[in-house]
């Protein structure tokens, strides 16, 4: 595997020719990359530094609209400028687009130079100081599911996304020869990521028509966030440079099972798991007791980080493999929260919430505050729940609608304790405006449902 490239790696192959273009990248709201094309002599020189973007990209929609109600930007503060500052560690080659490498930013104010503490990479990295304060690291991965299309973005667009065809016929869970078909695609995916440095494990065709896996070895959770943000967005990229769409909304279709994003996660002290103690019931200490207590006691609260959009809610559904209960099982896919590995020493927990259209920043440093919440307070893992987990009554419900999720994080003290006040406000009011402008709309069901029978 090729490791990041060092800042002087990055001037001889400047100074060379062989890259002439660096892409400054910092993570939006939504998990997007963002930023600039920078000339690489003129990176390389002066803009390694520092540069510059409008403070609303930390305040807008997937369409980029200036939603009002935000404390941290708007039309009356004249949307002034954040800081971009490279962090040189990431640096690394793109190698699916010719001539290019990528930098990862934080986000700055502009006039104090402290981290934005709304940056989804500044949220993430504040729970990783408090784990390590507590003598912890955190090591993650995530799953990232998707689909693929026959027809490109740019057909499926102007045709009004009414005629989605995946890229193959059936469900090819685990199917080698339909996975064979879409080698054009999975292939220079899995070898365009590795030789960027991303430790790439494997892909496989998932539990629908057209749908696919991709699995990236485990990392310390900023590395795991980074990796999963880098990889989506090749994803796409590579899809498109094949003739294909690439989607990872959740559930595009009601009659398909929906694409998630699993984040598995473990602690560490030392070098060693944390969570595994041999003596213990199922491997598990009384720490991992105490982390996943406070993992699903809090869930509720933080479900808008692992499902921030209306489409999100509709993934959760019984039979799908997509949980409704926030409840711990022992490797049972009906649970929210799986345990894996049990009795050996790569015992985790596994939380099957997330969509696969989370940004992996927000929903680990969620997961993380949860945890830590329930170490410091020693808090009690209630029993596993056993058998078929959408029939048990008695367990908690996932939130099931943006709305509701809405109203946990509002009302979430805990949150506000992890992240600070203006933080919470911040998310809350992302996901009230998403709420807003789905409401606006007049969907094509309404339509067909009344337009004649009403």
């Amino acid at each position: 595997m090729t490791a990041n490239m060092t800042f002087d790696a990055l001037k001889e192959a400047v100074k060379s020719g062989e890259i002439d273009t660096v892409l400054a990248c910092f993570v939006d709201m939504q998990g997007r990359l963002m930023g600039k094309r920078f000339h690489a002599v003129n990176f390389v020189e002066t803009s390694f530094k520092e540069t510059h973007c409008c403070n609303y990209l930390l305040a807008t929609d997937l369409e980029m609209a200036t939603p009002d109600g935000y404390a941290s930007t708007s039309w009356e503060t004249g949307y002034g400028d954040y800081i971009m500052a490279p962090d040189l560690s990431t640096i690394r080659p793109m190698p699916w687009l010719e001539g290019t490498a990528m930098v990862l930013c934080d986000i700055l104010d502009h006039h104090t130079h402290a981290p934005v503490p709304h940056d989804p990479r500044a949220m993430l990295k504040k729970q990783v100081k408090r784990l390590k304060a507590l003598g912890f690291d955190a090591m993650m991965a995530t799953e990232l599911e998707f689909f693929l299309f026959e027809k490109s973005f740019e057909e499926i667009r102007k045709g009004g996304f009414q005629d989605l065809t995946p890229i193959s016929g059936y469900n090819e869970d685990y199917h080698i020869l339909q996975t064979s078909k879409e080698e054009h695609v999975m292939r220079p995916i899995r070898n365009h990521l590795f030789a960027a440095g991303l430790p790439i494990e494997n892909t496989k065709g998932e539990a629908e028509a057209g749908q696919e896996e991709l699995n990236i070895r485990y990392a310390d959770a900023l590395d795991c966030a980074d990796h999963h943000t880098i990889a989506k967005h090749a994803i796409k990229e590579i899809a498109w440079q094949q003739g294909h769409a690439a989607s990872f909304l959740p559930k595009w279709h009601k009659d398909r099972v929906g694409s998630s994003s699993h984040v598995h996660q473990s602690l560490w002290k030392d070098g060693q798991p944390a969570f595994y103690d041999k003596s213990a019931k199922l491997g598990m200490s009384k720490l991992m007791e105490h982390y996943m207590a406070g993992l699903i006691a809090y869930a509720p609260d933080y479900t808008f980080f692992l499902a921030p959009y209306i489409n999100s809610y509709k993934r959760f559904a019984k039979g799908t493999f997509a949980p409704t209960k926030t409840v711990w099982s022992v490797d049972n896919r009906t649970a929210g929260f799986r345990l894996c590995g049990d009795g050996t020493k790569g015992v985790r927990v596994e939380c099957r919430i997330g969509g696969s259209d989370l940004n992996p920043y927000l929903a680990q440093a969620a997961m993380l505050a949860a945890g830590i919440k329930g170490i410091e307070d020693k808090m009690t893992l209630a029993p596993a729940t056993t058998g078929d987990v959408y029939e048990d009554a008695k367990a908690a419900d996932i939130p099931q609608t943006l709305r509701a999720a809405t109203e946990t994080l509002r009302n979430s003290a805990f949150l506000r304790d992890a992240f600070g006040e203006e933080v919470i406000t911040h998310y809350t009011r992302c996901a009230e405006w998403e709420q807003e402008e789905f409401d606006r709309v007049v969907t094509d069901w309404e339509i067909a449902r009344g337009f004649e029978r009403a």
